[in-house]
Order: C-alpha cells, then sequence, then structure tokens
C-alpha cells in the first residue's frame, strides 16, 4: 500500500514526464514546419559533357536556384545516354546537342516543348607539327581522310554523344570505317579525350566551347581545320513529357526553360568567356 506522500510524488512525477514529452512533440512539430518552410524542390537535369566541360553551368544554374528556391541536380553524360535517362524518366530535362537524335526522342513522345538555346561548331584539333597536314585539307572529310592515311592516332569519344554522332557522320562521308591501332576510342568526355589526345599526340574532333577552356592552360593542341558549314554544333533544351512519366518536375522543367531561353539566361550564355573568347553563341531573332 502506498502512503499519500509516496502517491503525490508519483503523480508529480508523471505530470512532469507528461509536460516534458508535450514540449518534446510541440519542438518535433515546430521543427518539421520549419523544415517543410525550408525545403527546396530539386529539378534533374542531363546534359552534356561539353556544356558541362565549359563552365557554363556554374554561371548559368545559381541565379535560376536563387530565384525560384530549388537545387539543379546535373547528370553529365553524352547526349545518347542523356536521352536515354528522359526516356526513362530519371530526369525532368535535357540539354543537349545531337539534331537527329533529339528528333527522334520527340517523335516517340519522350520530350515536349524543344526550345533551340545556343550554338558554336565542331573543330578538328591535332599537334602543331601537323604530321597528317590536314590545315591545309579542303573540307572535313578530306581531313579525315588525310588522317587515316597516315594512320596518325585519332582519339574518338567512342560515348555515343553528339560529337561523337558528328565524328561517325564525318568518318562515313569520308568513305572510311576507322580502325586500326591508331584509331582509339575513349568511351569518354570530351575533357579526358582532349587529355588523351595531348598525350598520345594525336588528332580529335572537339566542341570549340570545351578546346577554348583547356586552351592556353592545359592544352599545346591547335585548331587545324574549322570553319565549315557541316560543323555546325546547335544545342536544344527539352522538358521529358510528363504523360510518359508522371513524376517529372514539369512545371519546374518549364520554368528552366523559359530562363534559359529567356532575356536573363541568354545574356548569361553570351556573356560567358573562356580566355576572353566566347564559348556559345546565341540565336538572334
Amino acid at each position: 500500500m502506498l502512503h499519500y506522500g509516496e502517491s503525490s510524488k508519483i503523480n508529480y512525477q508523471e505530470n512532469n514526464m507528461k509536460k516534458a514529452l508535450s514540449i518534446t512533440l510541440f519542438f518535433i512539430f515546430l521543427l518539421s514546419l520549419c523544415s517543410s518552410a525550408m525545403a527546396v524542390e530539386r529539378l534533374k537535369i542531363s546534359t552534356t559533357t561539353s556544356i558541362q566541360d565549359s563552365g557554363l553551368l556554374k554561371v548559368l544554374l545559381p541565379p535560376f536556384e536563387k530565384k525560384n528556391n530549388c537545387r539543379i541536380d546535373v547528370i553529365t553524360v553524352g547526349t545518347g545516354q542523356a536521352l536515354k535517362l528522359g526516356e526513362a524518366g530519371d530526369v525532368d530535362l535535357v540539354f543537349v546537342h545531337a539534331r537527329k537524335l533529339e528528333d527522334k526522342f520527340m517523335a516517340d513522345g519522350f520530350g515536349v516543348n524543344r526550345r533551340d538555346v545556343m550554338y558554336n561548331d565542331f573543330v578538328i584539333i591535332g599537334p602543331q607539327n601537323d604530321p597528317a597536314g590536314i590545315a591545309k585539307a579542303g573540307s572535313a572529310t578530306k581531313a579525315l581522310q588525310m588522317i587515316a592515311a597516315k594512320e596518325s592516332n585519332f582519339i574518338s569519344r567512342g560515348d555515343k554523344s553528339g560529337t561523337h554522332t558528328k565524328e561517325k557522320e564525318l568518318w562515313q562521308a569520308a568513305g572510311i570505317s576507322p580502325k586500326g591501332r591508331w584509331y582509339i576510342e575513349a568511351g569518354q568526355g570530351m575533357g579526358p579525350v582532349l587529355t588523351m589526345a595531348i598525350e598520345r599526340r594525336g588528332y580529335t574532333l572537339t566542341d570549340r566551347g570545351t578546346y577554348n577552356s583547356f586552351k592556353n592552360q592545359k592544352t599545346d593542341l591547335k585548331i587545324l581545320f574549322q570553319g565549315e558549314n557541316g560543323l555546325f554544333n546547335p544545342y536544344s533544351i527539352m522538358a521529358v513529357n510528363p504523360k510518359k512519366h508522371l513524376h517529372v518536375k514539369h512545371d519546374l522543367a518549364l520554368r528552366f526553360i523559359e530562363y534559359v531561353t529567356g532575356p536573363d539566361g541568354l545574356n548569361i550564355i553570351a556573356g560567358y568567356k573562356v580566355h576572353g573568347e566566347p564559348v556559345f553563341f546565341i540565336y538572334r531573332k
């Protein structure tokens, strides 16, 4: 049997425990409210190594993230893989540069609201002594024929990227199926391929933007062929179709597309330079 004093003590302790529990639950509730208020949306983008390696995203993304209270998760791969991620619904939008692959992506119903954003061009670079003599070539296909004839080292992306797709088109136009020890398929992004070309004193096809970001800093390779219409390199952005994947952040993706193709985004792209040279050019209407 409990005495009166002991019973009162137990009741007092129980009341204190209830108060402590109530206070704890109250603070948990406040924290959950704060977390909800502070939560930010996350937008997933798959894009190309050429855009990433150029450094453009470091200046293009932050203003949008700040204005829209969101974080952008970037997955950097070749264009082919970037589009596959869109097909699977693993990203909310894609930002790429391979028009034929993009056309199929759109025709198959995986993409919506495609917009042209910017362009640069492809160039063929190689050692300054130019062992295959392509600086005198009259066309890109002739340059590749000269490289193949000399069996000079050529480093291919080999990764189904936009650059690799263009390279394969050029070899086909040249009537050559490249093979042999001189033709090296890296299976990597543009940055590592440039590094391999430096190490092996070889030629490669690159977008001008990535080359400019490496020039004077990481490579002594020089542009040996450029300026042909067939080397035009346009970039497009498109949202993943929400009818294919209900979970995608479609509204936020459309806002990002409007930003990138609107005055704020285009001004950033047009003004972005590496070593004093523009990396991308925008479409003027």
